[in-house]
């Protein structure tokens, strides 16, 4: 009788020790800038979708791709929410990292604006445009131009900031310049002054995604996968509750409801089933032709040196393995 008391003693403190170990959650430090596009990051956090698929997941904005790109190359961060064509080059150029998935991608809310007197893509030859060569603005613009069959050296580039693009295109200061919402909606300002092309007209191009470091994904094998279907339900969760949604990623962001609800409009956020779709190499346009892309224009550039490792950056088994 004592002994089998002993043992029940011993099998429930041996129970009560696991309980810790069992509730403990994955701690991942994710970064991103200010983007409506990462929003529901903060609407997985803020409902439990995170907690209820083992995740501690600590958000941390920070603006400048310079430094958000070296915490990940040193694994002051476990992950990132960027652009995949910056990731394009991150990875080449070092950075061991996996995408996990796909959040969003530009539906018109990035653009060229431009003169009267430039009518089509075709019109920028001998034309001063603003744009911004460090950021996914370039990515977008040559994407633009190689559709039309018009060479970058056609034209002239004036770098600067894509807000500052905008704002010197409305003060007749360029010709046209590569920019997004305010400036796109700011065009019409200058007299004469239109939204020439937007992101809307180049689908599968400025495409957000999710990427972990590898060393990281290798010590928390579950995390990838949970990190996806969090993603997931937050956007269900949004494309269900849009006006609540808009004010709890405003909150988080610091901005007004009505201006990341103007934002949202020009954004399609990738849920279960567009992940899925996204990463099917028959489907046409999926994500490993747009890493391709992305890859050899930045070796064309010069801006990485040999061509990209597609299979290396990209794989389904995380949009995959989440979906079941």
């Amino acid at each position: 009788m004592k002994r089998a008391t002993c043992a029940l003693l011993v099998l429930a403190l041996l129970c009560f020790a696991a309980v810790p170990a069992l509730a403990a959650k994955t701690v991942m430090k994710l970064a991103h800038a200010t983007w409506v596009g990462y929003g529901p990051l903060y609407i997985a956090k803020e409902k439990g979708f995170f907690d209820k698929n083992g995740l501690d997941v600590q958000l941390t904005v920070i603006e400048d791709e310079s430094q958000y790109a070296a915490a990940l190359a040193s694994g002051n961060i476990d992950g990132l929410g960027n652009v995949l064509d910056r990731e394009v080059i991150h990875f080449a150029k070092g950075t061991p990292e996996l995408v996990v998935c796909a959040m969003d991608e530009s539906a018109g809310g990035d653009g060229i604006v431009a003169t009267a007197a430039v009518k089509s893509l075709a019109d920028l030859k001998g034309k001063n445009v603003g744009l911004d060569k460090s950021t996914t603005s370039y990515f977008f613009f040559l994407t633009a131009l190689q559709k039309a069959g018009v060479a970058e050296n056609a034209l002239t580039i004036s770098e600067m900031a894509a807000s500052d693009a905008g704002a010197a295109f409305v003060a007749e200061k360029l010709d046209a310049a590569v920019t997004w919402e305010p400036w796109l909606s700011k065009a019409s300002e200058r007299k004469g002054g239109h939204v020439l092309v937007t992101s809307k007209d180049f689908p599968r191009t400025i495409v957000d995604v999710l990427v972990l470091r590898k060393d990281y994904a290798e010590k928390h094998p579950e995390a990838p996968a949970a990190l996806a279907k969090s993603w997931y339900e937050a956007v269900a969760w949004y494309e269900a509750n849009r006006d609540a949604g808009d004010a709890l990623m405003a909150k988080a962001m610091g901005l007004e409801t009505a201006e990341m609800a103007d934002m949202a409009k020009g954004v399609r956020f990738f849920g279960k089933e567009g992940n899925l779709e996204f990463f099917d190499r028959k489907k046409p346009g999926n994500i490993f032709e747009v890493a391709a892309r992305a890859g050899s224009f930045w070796q064309a550039k010069g801006i990485i040196t040999k061509a990209l490792d597609v299979d290396g950056l990209v794989s389904d088994r995380f949009v995959t393995k989440a979906a079941k």
